[in-house]
This record gives structure tokens, sequence and C-alpha cells, in this order.
């Protein structure tokens, strides 16, 4: 048998594993909202014509006699199908088999991971991950596709009833694009309506700047109904909407877009809609999302902003218009000074681009800034959901640092819980009288930092600590060291220096137990010189018995844990033991000859616990303990 013979036989293939799973979902949990089948296949269908738009740039041919884009929506009730259509860019066999039968969208493991088994919570997470082209199974019961690929002589049709296989074959197509045939479930004929069908348009879909036409129809007095008629009328506004003037554009209208261009579900946070003049022109429509995609940890995808010149679709995800750190910013940009043949190459280039970059930084930081003065609940949300990113742009953007670290947001030991709602400028406004150090500790939980030895003497002084366990934070403050003059310190690292709030007496105390204690700190030096670069005593501690601390300019301990589990190279330096003279341990350690050095090494093995690290020789620690309990 010929390739063309086999290539033109109904084939039929199954759905992958996460298809499956997507298919039953839609269909059983966003039920309650089925009218948005038609936004996502009306969208579907405008990306097609932006993509032939663009090729045609470079390709005029791919047009052949059919110059003109646009959108028809039909419905036949005899048949009871619905069939929305579209002369763009279509697709091949291999198309429909990748589009179709596929999800190749990063995090879908996880999408799937956090599904609950609650219909509501799963809608929402659906509707995030995007519905698609799959949300025609919440309405129909069979779906075909009828293609075919502008430049090809070939059609291509798709069949699937959502029963975990669909069937694919050549056909006869005299005209490019595509053509979606839903066939409804019984209960489903309220769709079958031009009214219906119109106003779900008119809500979802009136932004879409290319003409989405309906049959007309007329009241036939005689047959006492409507009957459709062959005139087509459009029945959206069919110009985009970002070219509209601001007054004209309702917040629904906002919203709509803003799911139709970032295919999501959940309204935006906030957007932001300006016609920017000057050394380069320009308009920006950009939108803050309410939740974060699952790829939002994916630092290769590319930006969310579609690019535009002079109202021509030229590229989706043009990130050189905006800085990674904000790549989840969704959006539009029309330019009316770059070429139409503007290449990623060129982007890169262009002084033009470069200004709007800065100008739509700007902007976003704007929006989120306003979010933070005036939407307080708002800004949580946001923080939730995008803080850990917007700190990657404090070591990314250092023109914006300053308003970068007025935005940042972290976990205090003033919280009960691992809420990030204290600002560096509100933890100074509150700082007590003679503090001049704004302090933290870093953790792998909240659990870990907030119980960590290291903040004894601060609870015991009243002076609060910011708690850091975003993954980005021990990065972040290679770039941060200060804030409105007040130096920012670690307090796991060197030696306490808590300045004025240390008075004389407990100065005068410290340098005596250090007399004190100088023989023992010689021999448990001698016991650890192969774990510890140095032994103290220490007045930080106030519960435990010991901790460790980084010496000035060396790597957290935390931070030499992240990379490793990360599989990046750590450098293989000692930290310091510091002890608390006033605990019994460490008190017995004056009298003790015959256990010395198990003791010694056991207060160290405890440090290391303490700060959420793992022993190198566990057995040898219980061990070393059991003989310890005995001998006492």
């Amino acid at each position: 048998m010929s390739e063309v013979q086999d290539r033109s036989a109904k084939e039929t293939l199954g759905f992958q594993t996460e298809v499956k799973q997507l298919l039953h979902l839609m269909i059983h949990s966003l039920y309650s909202n089925k009218e948005i089948f038609l936004r996502e296949l009306v969208s579907n269908a405008s990306d097609a014509c932006d993509k032939l738009k663009f090729e045609g740039l470079h390709k005029p041919e791919l047009y052949g006699n059919d110059p003109t884009l646009g959108i028809t929506v039909a419905f036949d009730k005899a048949a009871r199908t619905i069939t929305i259509s579209d002369n763009g860019i279509g697709m091949t066999r291999e198309d429909a088999i990748a589009h179709l039968g596929t999800i190749a969208k990063s995090g879908t493991k996880e999408f799937f991971g956090k599904l609950s088994g609650d219909q509501q919570k799963d809608a929402a997470l659906i509707g995030q991950f995007g519905v698609g082209f799959y949300s025609s199974f919440i309405v129909a019961d069979k779906v075909t596709v009828e293609t075919r690929h502008a430049g090809s002589a070939e059609g291509v049709r798709w069949e699937s009833d959502a029963g975990g296989e669909y069937t694919i074959e050549a056909i006869d197509k005299p005209t490019r694009g595509t053509d979606v045939i839903l066939h409804l479930r019984e209960g489903e004929d309220d769709f079958l309506s031009r009214w219906r069908l119109k106003s779900i348009i008119s809500k979802y879909s009136d932004h879409i700047s290319l003409p989405i036409r309906m049959k007309k129809e007329e009241w036939d007095s005689e047959k006492n109904e409507y009957v459709t008629r062959d005139e087509e009328e459009t029945v959206n506004q069919a110009s985009a909407l970002w070219t509209r003037s601001k007054g004209d554009i309702t917040d629904e209208q906002y919203k709509e877009f803003f799911k139709h261009i970032a295919h999501e579900y959940d309204d935006p946070l906030a957007w932001s809609h300006a016609r920017v003049e000057g050394r380069s022109e320009y308009t920006q429509l950009l939108f803050l999302p309410a939740k974060a995609p699952f790829d939002l940890w994916d630092r290769n995808k590319k930006a969310g902003i579609k690019l535009y010149v002079k109202r021509v679709f030229i590229m989706d995800d043009a990130e050189q218009l905006m800085p990674t750190y904000l790549r989840f910013v969704k959006g539009i940009v029309d330019s009316a000074d770059l070429p139409l043949n503007v290449s990623r190459e060129i982007l890169q280039e262009s002084r033009d681009v470069k200004a709007i970059r800065e100008g739509c930084t700007k902007k976003v930081l704007g929006m989120i800034e306003d979010l933070a003065d005036n939407r307080a609940d708002d800004f949580a949300k946001f923080w939730a959901e995008f803080g850990q990113v917007l700190k990657e742009g404090i070591g990314e953007d250092s023109a914006n640092k300053e308003r970068l670290t007025k935005l940042l947001r972290f976990a205090s030991t003033r919280n009960a819980d691992a809420t990030q709602n204290v600002s560096l400028a509100a933890y100074v406004e509150a700082m007590k009288e003679g503090q001049d150090k704004i302090y933290y500790a870093t953790g792998e939980t909240w659990a870990q930092a907030k119980s960590s030895p290291h903040l004894e003497v601060f609870r015991k002084k009243g002076v609060e600590v910011l708690l850091l366990t975003d993954r980005v934070d021990e990065w972040m403050l290679s770039f941060l060291s200060e804030f409105d003059g007040k130096e920012l310190v670690s307090v796991a690292k060197g030696g306490l220096d808590l300045g004025a709030m240390q008075d004389e007496e407990e100065k005068k105390q410290a340098e005596a137990v250090e007399t004190d204690y100088k023989l023992v700190l010689e021999k448990m030096k001698g016991v650890l010189k192969e774990r510890a670069k140095d032994v103290r005593v220490t007045f930080r501690l106030t519960d435990s018995p010991s901790c460790l601390v980084a010496d000035e300019g060396e790597m957290s301990a935390t931070l030499q844990r992240l990379l490793k589990q990360a599989g990046q190279p750590a450098p293989d330096s000692k930290p310091i033991l510091e002890i608390n003279p006033e605990h019994p341990l460490v008190k017995k350690l004056k009298d003790e000859e015959l256990r010395f050095g198990d003791w010694s090494q056991t207060l160290f093995d405890m440090a290391v616990l303490a700060e959420g690290g793992q022993l190198e020789e566990p057995a040898a620690f219980v061990r070393r303990v059991n003989e310890l309990l005995i001998a006492r």
C-alpha cells in the first residue's frame, strides 16, 4: 500500500493519558459554567487567524484568493450541531495529532497532582491550567474537526467522543482553516439559539479584533417563528480592544480580554491600559493575573506578552518586552515604530524595544505598588502567588532595585504563622531603641526557622527577626545588604553584636565567662578540629546548649544544603560551634575528663540537628547518646 493510501485511511489513535484525565474532569467539574466552550473555541479561531497573519508577512501566497480573515458561528437545529469556523492557518495531520491528542504544556504532572476531587476547587485549577479545545466536551458528546493547513492541498478530519480514542483521516476540504463541529449532548438544545450564542459572544468575545459572523434571523409571520437567512452579519465590535479609548471599555470587557489572551479562568487582579508617546510610540495593555501558572518556575518560559506592530500580530511570548522576573505578566504591546518583519534577533538589539521594556516594567511595578498601597487584600494574594519570583528582580534589575525592595514582604517572629506580610519599612519603624540592624534567620521551612536556637537572645530582648524560607532568599540577600541605612544581618553568622542593646554589665560578664572557659574551649577545638573551624562561648543562646554559625563572608548552612539538593557545587567550609556557658550540659564539661570527647561531639551533633541539618554518622550519634545516658 502506498504512503498516500496509508495517510488517507481512517486511523484510530489513543489519547495521551493526561488528555483522558482532563476530559473526564472537564466534563464533570466545569459543567456549571458550560458556556465557556464558545469563548475558548472562538479564542482558538482568533489565534489561528493571527498565526496566518504572521506567516503571511513572509509568504503572502498563503492567503490564496481569500485575504479577509474572520470567524463564523453557525448552528443546525435538526442535526443538533454548533459549528465554529475560521479561515486561519489551519492544521496538518501532524498538527491535529499534536494539538488535539496530547498536552505538551509544562507543569502537567504538577497540575494533576494538585487536583483533590472537590469539583469546585478542581474547576478553578482546570481553568488555571487552561481549558482550550477540550471544553468542547462540556456540551458535546462527539466533536468533529475538519481542517486544512494554509498552503496544503490535503484536508484532515479528526473526530472523538471523548471515550479515550479519536479517529483521523484525510479529506477533501476546498478552503483553508478549521471547522469545529460540536454534536450536542442531550439536554443542551438551549445552545441551538442565535440569541443565546450571540449573547455569549457579546459577553466573552466582543473584544476579538476579527469579525465574528452569524447568519441573520428574521421573523416569519406566516410560520410564526424566526427564520434563518443566508445573509451574514458581524455580531462583535471587531476592533482591537487596546486601540479603543479607555472610557469606551468596561471592566468586564477588560477581564474577558485577559481571559482570551492568557487562556485563564479567573479575573485578573489589576490591569493598565496606556498609549505611550515619545522616543518610541506604542500602546500597552498589561495584566496582573490572580493565579500563578504551573510553569512559573520554568525560567526558560517566555514572558506572556503578545507583540503587535500597527495592529498586525507578530509573535506570542515576546520575552524581550518584559524582564524574566515579571514573566507572569500577560498583555499586549502594539508598536507604531517597529518593522513588520521584526525578528527575535532584531528585538534583542533594538533601542525601541529597550524603551518599551523599560516602560512596561515601570508600569507593572506601578500596578503592584498600587496594590500594596491601596488594596492590601489583593496585594496579599499577589504576594502569595508571585512574591518569590518578584524577589529575583533584586539581583536582576538594578535600575528598579529600590522600588522592588520596598515591595518585599517577609514572615517574622512578630507573627504567629508563616504569612509573609512584614515589609522592611514596617520592620524599621518597629525597631527597638538602640537597635541599628535588621536581623533575619533563614531556614528550609518556617517551622525550622521559627525554632532556630539563634533566635533565643532576640526573644529574650523582644527583638523582631525576619524569617526567610523561600529558596530564592539566600541568593537575593547577596544583592541586598541594607535598607534605609540599616544593615541586614543574619542571626546565624559571625560574632553576635547587639550594639546598644547589650549593656555594660552584660559585656563584662561575657569577658569573665570567656576567661573562665578558656581551657574548655581549647580542649573542644582539639576534639572537633576536623568538624569545626572554631569553638567559642556565646550569649545568643538562652535555652539551647550549642549552635552553629557561619564565619563572616562564608555561605550559610541553609544555602549549602539547598545547593547540594539541587546538584550544585557548594564550598566545603567548616562552621563555628558556639556553646552556652549557662547551660547545665556545658557546665558539666568543666569537670568532665573521661567522656569529654563524647560530650563535645554530641554538642556539635545537637547543633547540626537544631538547624535542620543531617548528621554524617547518625548511628555514631545515637551510640554516644546511649552511652552518656547510661553513664549518668
